[in-house]
């Protein structure tokens, strides 16, 4: 079978895609090598990829329709699209809105009319996120749960991306799925994240930003844990195009304290963090925390790395990676 994955020089796109060659399928890899974080970083990924003769890539934009077309080729039919670029990174949607309003919001239409162009037209699985529950108090985190008040602008495009999927179901029959991720790390994860943040300054012995003083949760995810999600609703929604739920959330479902996290990297490194306490920003949450009995019951989601076990093997990576 084959299976177009956009993001593919991105965190989870470069892991979905190696899992999905594992499998047998036949992968073209899209990404457009955006400098919103090093390069460098992207490249090791593809450079990862580079081996496995299932796998081809091709640089494209997904909110360039003619390019997208080029890169994936017009002759080329594939059986599913796993659509994993976007403009990432909650904080920085305050800085730049028109850049995820182009990928997020564009993006997703630009795919969707891929789709469209398409013979077989493939279902699209989708990347959310679990910003879309915005400052929800009720936890842990459900999939009908209201999410009509988005706090940040990368949390509205993950949301409007949502609206656009469900429309091009209704008017096109075009089958999809949408993944809610929360908070994703391990081995080649972003450096706008805290898990690298974090790990980064301890090791230089630099302070370390605790927002909100310390006062937060997150719902932290391991990568292996995420890709058997994606697998997972690759897998449900070409054996029933029909029979997915709209979204799933794909969250360990086990919220850690941001002290906690800060003191299991601190163990991983050897070494104690210099903390800088500060105020919230503007855009963030305080809580994330997943209820995924519906991931399980359809997709077979079963989380089973711990933080405890999952960042002493980020860390031990980042240093090969960064030579510390």
């Amino acid at each position: 079978m084959k299976a177009i994955v956009t993001g593919a020089a991105g965190f989870i796109g470069f892991h979905v895609a190696r899992r999905l060659a594992s499998e047998g399928f036949d992968v073209i890899a899209i990404d457009n090598l955006n400098d919103y974080y090093p390069v460098a970083l992207k490249e090791a990924r593809l450079s990862a990829l580079d081996g496995l003769s299932n796998v081809r890539f091709a640089r494209g934009n997904i909110a360039d329709p003619q390019g997208l077309s080029i890169a994936i080729g017009d002759d080329v039919d594939a059986d599913i699209i796993v659509h994993l670029a976007a403009q990432a990174g909650v904080r920085y949607s305050v800085e730049n809105p028109a850049a995820y309003v182009d990928a997020n919001v564009h993006g997703q239409v630009t795919i969707f009319e891929q789709a469209l162009k398409m013979p077989k037209r493939p279902p699209v699985v989708y990347a959310s996120s679990s910003s879309v529950y915005g400052a929800n108090t009720k936890v842990p985190f459900s999939e009908n749960d209201p999410v009509d008040h988005p706090v940040s602008v990368y949390a509205a495009t993950k949301r409007s991306a949502e609206l656009l999927a469900h429309s091009y179901r209704h008017v096109h029959k075009i089958a999809s799925t949408g993944l809610r991720f929360f908070t994703v790390y391990g081995p080649y994860g972003r450096p706008d994240m805290a898990p690298w943040l974090f790990t980064d300054a301890i090791l230089q012995g630099k302070p370390i930003k605790v927002y909100n003083h310390g006062h937060m949760q997150r719902d932290f995810t391991f990568i292996d844990d995420i890709v058997s999600g994606v697998y997972g609703a690759v897998n449900r929604i070409l054996a029933h195009p029909e029979g997915t739920a709209p979204v799933y959330n794909l969250g360990n479902n086990k919220p850690v304290a941001l002290m906690r996290f800060i003191e299991i990297i601190e163990n991983a490194c050897g070494r104690e963090a210099i903390k800088q306490f500060e105020p919230m920003p503007p855009a963030d949450v305080k809580c994330t925390y997943a209820d995924i009995d519906l991931a399980s019951r359809d997709l077979g989601f079963s989380p089973a790395t711990t933080l405890e076990q999952g960042i002493p093997l980020f860390v031990e990576w980042f240093r090969g990676y960064n030579g510390r």
